[in-house]
This record gives C-alpha cells, sequence and structure tokens, in this order.
C-alpha cells in the first residue's frame, strides 16, 4: 500500500519511503508537564495515535518506533511549582500522570518511547557543544545561544519572510545577542530553579533552552536523521524551525526529518480557546461529559491538516455516529480495516474521508469489516455502552415491569402473535421505552 503524506517543508504531498522499513521512525512534541492539557493538545495527540497505527498496520507493531516527549523543564514549570508551594518534581509528576490518563481515556495508544527532558541533559550539553565547535554557537554572559545566520537555509520550513522572524525572535529580547534571531540553547539558573552544570567552560550551573530539548531527545531515540516529525501548526516557528538548525548544523546532515506533519488550529465554538473568553476547555472536563471515544471520532471528523471547530454539536454528533458504528458492526469481527478506509487514510490520513467509507459499511455485507475498522481505530463498544447506561433517563415504570412485558413479547412472537408482540411494543414506545430486536436477542431503552 503507497502512503502518501503532506509534507510541511516541501509543501507538496509526497509518497512516504521509510529510510529503514525495519524500523520506522517518528517523533511528535509532546506536553509540558505544568497543568491539565486542555483539548487543543489533543488533536495532535489523536492525529498521530492514528498515524501510528497505519505504520504498524503497514510495517509491522515491532518496525514503527514513535517516540513523544515530555517537557518536564521549562519556566511555566518553574512558576506554577512556586504558585502551589511543592516541588518541580512533585508538579511534573503529577501532571504528567494526568496527562497520560487523559490520553488513554481518547483511546491512544502509548508511544513506543516517553523520554523526559530532565534525562537527557547530557545529550543537549553534547549537541551544545558540537555547535560551539562548529561556529555555529556562542558564549555570551552565561548564556549560550545559536548563530541564526550562520545557517544560509534556516526559515525554509516555516517560509516566513525576515521581519515576521525578527518579531518572533525578539520575543527574548538581550543585550548580549549578536543577531535579533539568535535563539537560547542554554541559560543560566535563577535562585529556586532546577540547574545542571553548564556546557562550554561556564562557571555557573544552568539549564536548557526549550528548542535543544527536542533535538537531543529525537537523536537519542531515532538517530540523526528520521521519517517524521509531527506537531501542531504553532509549533512550525520558532520551535520546529530551530530544532532543524540546532541538529543539522551539530550532525552536519541535510535534514532532521524526512517528513514534516503538522495538525491545523483548534478553536471552541467558532473562537479562539482562551481562558480570558471562559471556553477555556481541558480533556479532563471533556471526559467529564463524554465518552474519550466520541471526543476521538469528534476530532478525527475534520482532516488534520485543516483548523478545527470544537463545537456541542460537533459532539452529539460524533455520538450519534459512534452509536450507529457499533449498532451495526458484527461481533464476528474481521481483524483487518476495511480497504475502503485504509485507502483514505493512506492519503495523507484522510479521516473524513475514512470515517465516510465506515458509514458505507453499516450494511449487513460490511458489518465484519466495520468491527474491525473499529477496533484499528481505538474505538471501544464497552465504554460507550457504559457511558449511556450511566447517562440513560430513568424509566417510567420499574424495570421489572419492562422485562416482563419483553418476555411477553419474546413469547408472542415465538407463537408468531404478531399483533400482540406489535400491541406491546407500541405500549413500550408510548411510555418511551424503544425495543431493539437483534439476532442476541432484545434489549431496551429509554428514549432521550
Amino acid at each position: 500500500m503507497e502512503l502518501r503524506l503532506y509534507d510541511t517543508l516541501s509543501r507538496e504531498k509526497r509518497t512516504f519511503v521509510p529510510l529503514d522499513p525495519a524500523r520506522v521512525r517518528m517523533y511528535v512534541c509532546g506536553p509540558t508537564v505544568y497543568d491539565f492539557a486542555h483539548i487543543g493538545n489533543a488533536r495532535p495527540v489523536i492525529v498521530f495515535d492514528v498515524l501510528f497505527r497505519l505504520l504498524r498496520h503497514v510495517y509491522g507493531d515491532d518496525h514503527v518506533t514513535y517516540v513523544r516527549n515530555i517537557t518536564d523543564v521549562d519556566d511555566k514549570i518553574n512558576a506554577r511549582a512556586a504558585e502551589r508551594k511543592i516541588t518541580i518534581r512533585d508538579l511534573t509528576e503529577q501532571t504528567y500522570a494526568e496527562f497520560k490518563a487523559d490520553v488513554a481515556a481518547l483511546g491512544c495508544l502509548p508511544p513506543t518511547v516517553e523520554p523526559r527532558a530532565t534525562e537527557h541533559v547530557a545529550e543537549m550539553r553534547t549537541i551544545i557543544e558540537r555547535l560551539i565547535a562548529s561556529g555555529h554557537a556562542y558564549v555570551a554572559e552565561d548564556h549560550v545561544l545559536f548563530s541564526v545566520p550562520s545557517m544560509p537555509g534556516y526559515g525554509a520550513l516555516s517560509k516566513r519572510p525576515l521581519d515576521e522572524m525578527i518579531a518572533g525572535a525578539r520575543v527574548d529580547v538581550a543585550p548580549y545577542k549578536r543577531d535579533a534571531m539568535d535563539f537560547v540553547l542554554w541559560k543560566p539558573s535563577k535562585p529556586g530553579e532546577p540547574g545542571w552544570p553548564s556546557p562550554a567552560g561556564i562557571a555557573v550551573e544552568g539549564r536548557p533552552g526549550w528548542h535543544i530539548e527536542c533535538s537531543a531527545m529525537s537523536w537519542k531515540h531515532l538517530g540523526e536523521t528520521f521519517d517524521i516529525h509531527g506537531g501542531g501548526i504553532d509549533l512550525v516557528f520558532p520551535h520546529h524551525e530551530n530544532e532543524i538548525a540546532q541538529s543539522c548544523c551539530a550532525f552536519d546532515t541535510s535534514v532532521m526529518a524526512n517528513t514534516w506533519m503538522h495538525n491545523g488550529f483548534l478553536q471552541v465554538e467558532g473562537e479562539k480557546m482562551s481562558k480570558s473568553l471562559g471556553n477555556f476547555v481541558t480533556i479532563r472536563e471533556v471526559l467529564k461529559d463524554w465518552p474519550g471515544d466520541v471526543a476521538r471520532l469528534a476530532m478525527l471528523s475534520t482532516h488534520y491538516r485543516q483548523p478545527i471547530n470544537w463545537t456541542l454539536k460537533g459532539l452529539e454528533e460524533a455520538h450519534k455516529a459512534l452509536a450507529s458504528f457499533f449498532d451495526a458492526a458484527s461481533a464476528d469481527a474481521d481483524p483487518r480495516p476495511a480497504p475502503a478506509v485504509l485507502e483514505a487514510l493512506a492519503d495523507d490520513l484522510n479521516t473524513p474521508m475514512a470515517l465516510a467509507a465506515m458509514h458505507g459499511l453499516k450494511n449487513a455485507a460490511g458489518r465484519k469489516a466495520l468491527a474491525g475498522t473499529l477496533a484499528f481505530f481505538g474505538f471501544r463498544p464497552a465504554e460507550l455502552t457504559a457511558w449511556e447506561a450511566a447517562h440513560a433517563p430513568a424509566p417510567p415504570i420499574p424495570a421489572e415491569q419492562i422485562e416482563a412485558k419483553v418476555a411477553a413479547r419474546i413469547a408472542a412472537r415465538k407463537d408468531k402473535n404478531w399483533a400482540e408482540s406489535d400491541r406491546i411494543r407500541d405500549e413500550l414506545l408510548a411510555l418511551g421505552i424503544v425495543l431493539k430486536d437483534s439476532k442476541d436477542g432484545t434489549t431496551w431503552s429509554v428514549a432521550r
């Protein structure tokens, strides 16, 4: 099966050819663990989980390495730990555990490796020393900075005009910079902040800049060059642009990753998500009201490269669609996903087309393939059933009376007394009780 993926660097959809089919390698930027992850953070987690599943299907479970890092050293972490009067380690451990629980509830597989930034400081120092030795970085006032003008190809990923890049770089205005676009690789630690022995003979302890962390972790676990690097569109500049600069200059390579993939922005009810607007929604808050599989389906209903509008209506539609899929799926599942679904996913993860193909499998001929496809996507029928049972309206009459009427209807059907069977069904329907007949028997539910 030919897999075609859109590459942000070349701005084109290209046939995916791994460097080594026996070891397909993907790196995705993970969370900064200082608070509950918001629903926008869930988008790359779900998108690249689907890609991980697809790659495993094509190349084999044991031939795909998926690395998603944990940023556990950061200004936001330091500030939040001080605010809560707990240690940085306690904060990051607690938040990391919450994140893992949330994304597992969204049906996501754990990555092959989840490296922590604080466990890769040695690799960061090694890269920094290489950059200094090759003239791509310099020391100034106990900082180490990357010299952007030393890399002629800088800016190829974002393709931003120079003035825009300078504006972005000047978020960190500092007199010791040789060029406005230079960015920090290492900085001295302030009192109370975590610190490590600094590179380049700097006497004071320090800590890494954000960008160097991902270069170090991807190098450690995937090598100098690997197949796919993913993340949200907001990371293209400056984070991914700077990763490319560091890695390519440190290892003297022309590329860091062969394919760069980025998911689009997320809005909530048509507006940018922000705490000031009161529409900031965490994954944990969504999971209080909806099963993770419904949230997952709602997220996949929009193509990953397009902006997504996260709405209550979208969640309601996803719930109806998922329920209809499970109702139609056969218990005797085909373990393989349907060919039409795979064909859609092979076209740059076209999940809307894949879902359309799944709707086409709800007939008798497609029920086995639909069940296998749902499992491939990570959807779990037991979770939806449990959620619906917990949220079902109370029956208007005692459950034992309903069961007695259902038993009487089954007896009438067995005796081919169709008039009595229909009468009982209509009587229950008038009370808001819906019956569903299948080869496994008759079940009832309260209409919403």
